[in-house]
């Protein structure tokens, strides 16, 4: 039980590291974007893809988990162009909710993080602390992550700390929801895979163009790369 407080009270200081990080630095959000954009893509390609399959394996067919990508991938670009799709006395209002989506799909991903967490620990303490730690890495980027999707679609900073607090509350809340709960080990294969949909379109078609407009290619694409390596080499030294 302490190894799991502990791990929870790490993680919640890592994204609120991160958001912190972005608050910062807002004055050079293009650069922030573009590491987003990398790591949230990176976090789909190295960690959910590789994870959903592995745990899916035994329940589902390749092609099925497949779909359940694509379905998290089509399900947020409906979401994303209903809310886009205004007319000019609404689209400032609806930018901001662009904001809100993104920003709660994070913090959603981090409560399923959590949650994970939990249970890993019900396995044994060693791959409970393993996963923790693996969370506890990649929960910077989610503080960025967060902070820039509700900053870059125009809500002030009062309004980022507040998600910024939802996203690093949410792992915290699901290691506790993992003590009284137990989800079906055959249902985590469909969140992990609807969620590295949900990344692949929220990195790429979103946070991506969102950091190359109006700035120098160069430096925004370098952030990109580095977003990218950085998820990949943390994925590789915790052994996904």
């Amino acid at each position: 039980m302490t190894l799991l407080v502990i791990s929870a009270l790490a993680i919640f200081a890592s994204v609120i590291l991160g958001g912190t990080f972005a608050l910062k630095f807002k004055d050079k959000l293009h650069l922030i974007l573009g590491f987003s954009a990398g790591s949230v893509i990176g976090v789909a390609f190295f960690d959910l893809l590789p994870e959903a399959f592995k745990t899916g394996k035994d329940f589902y067919q390749i092609e099925t988990i497949t779909i359940f990508i694509v379905s998290g991938f089509l399900i947020y670009m409906i979401l994303d162009r209903s809310l886009a799709h205004s007319h000019h006395d609404v689209e400032c209002e609806n930018h901001n909710h662009k904001g809100v989506l993104g920003a709660g799909s994070i913090s959603l991903h981090s409560l399923i993080d959590g949650i994970v967490v939990g249970l890993s620990f019900q396995i044994s303490p060693a791959v409970g602390l393993a996963l923790a730690v693996a969370i506890f890495t990649h929960a910077f980027s989610d503080g960025i992550n967060t902070v820039n999707m509700i900053v870059r679609s125009g809500g002030d900073i009062k309004k980022a700390r507040k998600w910024l607090l939802i996203d690093a509350a949410a792992p915290v809340f699901g290691i506790l929801l993992s003590v009284f709960v137990s989800i079906p080990i055959n249902i985590f294969p469909i969140l992990i895979s609807v969620f590295c949909g949900l990344f692949i379109y929220l990195g790429a078609s979103d946070l991506l163009p969102e950091s190359h407009h109006g700035h120098p290619k160069i430096w925004t694409t370098v952030s990109t790369i580095l977003g990218i390596a950085l998820i990949f080499v943390v994925t590789k030294m915790m052994g996904f």
